[in-house]
This record gives structure tokens, sequence and C-alpha cells, in this order.
């Protein structure tokens, strides 16, 4: 049982995130104020064909509307129609493609799933679900249609999990050869804000293609050294993934970059952009936007022990909380917590060395419990109080500040090499189905 109290935090999917940051701005840029466009002004038309479906005027316009808004509301400057429509297309196309995986793996997203997203989207735009559906149709947005791309939105992150994600593995090993390189470069404390402009390549490219891709490069290059807007230029021309955010990769430490990125970031200074770089997927330059340094990681730490009495067909809850009291009353009175616990504690994990949960840092343990645990003074029992596992009592050993740094160390470097190795992974798995795919543009038709 000891276990399962202790808390498992699930990371937010990316997909809910992004989503919920194209809410704030779908409730609150004066730009989607502007209703869809109406079939009585123009007659909806195909713009694309993505293996037998379609993409329809309709559709690439409200997504325009929105990524216009977004870049309007985060400052980057917005690129021609002309530029921007092709970027959101070339989006389009790939969550198409995305989708149609789903479909064919019978990958699906229920009901129960889809609300709590949107529960959760309303929630961090600080509105009830009813305020949050009323502001989005009062702004011309229909609510089902929002729903359902959510919907798609998680379904492409399952996609995603699914041929990507679960394939991506992090062994010790890649842990120790991280942190050694890191400690060789001697920049363990440095992190860098980055933005980033790809012009891909397909895979066995050949000499002509490769010209031309170099070509396009020099020519983006030669433009941002001339002034044009570093975020402004990504949104038009970048083949990256974050090219509608402008380019932002966010803060990254050396060891989280490819190879080839990773020895060209540390030479530039705040504001530099750095030359053409080749990779195997194409063309990139790099822009510093900023560094910073990072501090130890130093945790307060609490060695508790607790007695559980779980209600049953024999015992009611009240009857486990008065247990408990009672119990409690002893361990006042001076019999050994660890001898009452071994005695009475219906968690068999724990009961065994005396009710003794270890030493746990915050976040360990179930919100409940941790909240009790964290209000005692070392020395003390708290009274009986109740989680999802049944009623407890809990007292506090000792507490302690630990130095985490090497923990935090390893499990940051943990996260940052898989966050790197699926980037990667991600990048050549798109290219991929996008090369295997039939696609006919129709937009200047």
């Amino acid at each position: 049982m000891t276990h399962r109290i202790r808390r498992i935090v699930p990371r937010l999917p990316t997909a809910l995130v992004a989503l919920a940051g194209i809410a704030l701005v779908l409730i609150s840029g004066p730009t989607l104020a502007q209703r869809p466009v109406s079939p009585t002004v123009e007659i909806d038309r195909i713009v694309a064909v993505v293996n037998g479906d379609v993409i329809v005027w309709s559709e690439l316009a409200a997504r325009v509307r929105a990524v216009r808004a977004q870049l309007a509301q985060s400052g980057t400057a917005v690129p021609s129609d002309a530029d921007l429509v092709r970027q959101v297309l070339e989006r389009l196309i790939m969550d198409r493609l995305q989708l149609q995986l789903a479909e064919t793996n019978g990958i699906r997203v229920d009901d129960e799933t889809l609300n709590r997203a949107v529960a959760s989207i309303a929630e961090r735009n600080r509105l009830s679900l009813r305020e949050f559906r009323e502001v989005l149709e009062r702004d011309g947005y229909d609510f089902g249609k929002f729903r359902e791309e959510i919907r798609n939105e998680l379904l492409i992150g399952q996609v995603r999990q699914r041929f990507v994600n679960n394939r991506v593995t992090v062994s010790q090993r890649d842990i120790d050869n991280f942190l050694a390189m890191v400690d060789k470069q001697g920049r363990s404390d440095t992190e860098y804000r980055l933005a980033h402009i790809l012009v891909a390549l397909p895979e066995a490219a050949s000499p002509e293609a490769i010209a031309e891709a170099r070509t396009k490069a020099e020519r983006i290059l030669a433009d941002i050294d001339a002034g044009a807007d570093f975020a402004r230029t990504a949104v038009a021309t970048s083949d990256g993934q974050q090219a509608l955010q402008g380019g932002d990769l966010g803060w990254r430490r050396p060891t989280e970059l490819p190879t080839f990125l990773g020895e060209v970031v540390p030479t530039l200074k705040p504001g530099e952009v750095s030359r053409l770089i080749r990779s195997p997927s194409g063309f990139h330059i790099v822009k510093l936007i900023d560094q910073r340094g990072s501090e130890r990681h130093v945790v307060t730490r609490t060695r508790a022990s607790h007695i559980l009495i779980r209600p049953n067909e024999a015992v009611s809850a009240e009857e486990a909380r008065i247990r408990l009291e009672q119990i409690r009353e002893r361990v006042v009175n001076g019999e050994p917590f660890a001898d009452l616990a071994r005695a009475h504690s219906d968690d068999a994990g724990s009961a065994a060395n005396g009710g003794e949960l270890g030493w746990v840092s915050p976040g360990d343990l179930l919100p409940d419990f941790q909240k009790v645990m964290d209000a005692l003074p070392p020395g003390q029992v708290s009274q009986p109080f109740q989680t999802q596992f049944g009623w407890h009592i809990v007292q506090v050993n000792e507490r302690k500040d630990f130095d985490d740094t090497e923990q935090a160390r390893r499990s940051a470097a943990t996260q940052a090499i898989r966050d790197r190795k699926i980037e990667e992974e991600l990048q050549n798995w798109l290219r991929q189905i996008r090369d295997e795919a039939f696609v006919e543009y129709r937009l200047e038709q």
C-alpha cells in the first residue's frame, strides 16, 4: 500500500497546453471578433486534397484568423497574407495526415476526455464552462466546432504518443553520457533562449534540391542580416514545428540541443544570429535571444510514519476514525508509534517497518496526505484524516533541507534527452508521412 499513497502527477498533454493558449487568444484577441467567412460572401472551395480527403477554404481562413490573432497576442510581427496562408495550409495538411492515421489505427478521444479538456481550458482562462462558451459564441466562434478542434488536437497528441513518443527510450548510459558531456563543457548551469528557422530537405535529397534549399536559406539569412524581424521571417519561411510561434524554441541547455546546434549556440551572444548550419534535415538558422544560469536545487524532505485503517464491510468509516483517535491517544501517552503501526495499520508495506514512509519530497505523496504532514512539526502526531485509501494518522519524525542538485540534474537530464529524441524522431516521422502522402494543392485555382 505504501506506494499507493505516493502521488503520480501526469504531464499535461502538449496539445492541451497549446489549446489553452489559443483559447486565451480567442477570448481576448479583437481579431477573432470578426465572424467566420460567410458562404454568402464566397462559395467554399477545395484548397488541398490529402490522400483523398479535402481541406476547404473556410477551414483554412478560420485557422489563418486564429494564428494571426495568436501572433498579435504574442507580439510577433505577422508576415504577408500569402506567406501566412502557405504556412497554415502546410500545418493543416500535416494535421490531416495525422488524423487519418488516428482513424485507420482506431485511435479515439471519448466525450469524457474531451469534456475534461474543455473544462481545463475554461479554467485556465479563469472562466466557468458556461461563461467560456458564452464568450466564444459572442465572438462568433461556434462552440461545437471548437470542441471538435480540441478533439482533433488530442487525437494528434495520441497519434504522436503511439508512433513517436512510445518508441523513445532513455537509458542510464544515456544519462551518464549526457552529464559527462555537460561537465566537460563546463556550462552545466547555462540555459539559452533560442529562435530557429529551418529550410527542410527531403530524405535522399538530390544535389539540385540541396542547392535550391541552400539558396533559399542564404536568401533568408541575408534578409535577417539586413534587418528583417527574425520571428516574422520564421513564421513566413521556416519549415520547423515552431514556425507559427515565431520559431521560438524556449529555454534549452546546450546538451538538450542536437549536436549541430549545441556546437554553435554557446559561441553566440544574446541577440546574435548564426550562419547557416547544415544537418541531415536541412539548413538551419538560429538566434540566441537570451541566456541565464541556474542555482543549486535544495528541497525540504520529511521522514514520516503513518497508520492506515481502511474501511470495509466490517469496519465503517466512522469506526475507522474512532479507532485511530484511540491509537493516537496511546501514542500521546507514550506507546511507540512503530509498535502500534505494526499491530494495527492496514498498510502492509509500511506496517512491517513500523509505519515508516522514509524520506519524502514535496509532491511525492497524495495532496491531502502531504497537506496534513507538512503542517506538523517534528515529533507531532496528526489527528485522524481521510484520503481516498482510508483513514490515517501521521507522525513527523524529522525534517531536513537536502541538496537535491544531483538528483535534479539526473531528472532534468532524463527529460532533456527524452525531449530531444522525441523532437528528432518527430521531425523524421512527419517528413516520412508527408513524403508518403498524396497531396494536391488547389489554392491558386
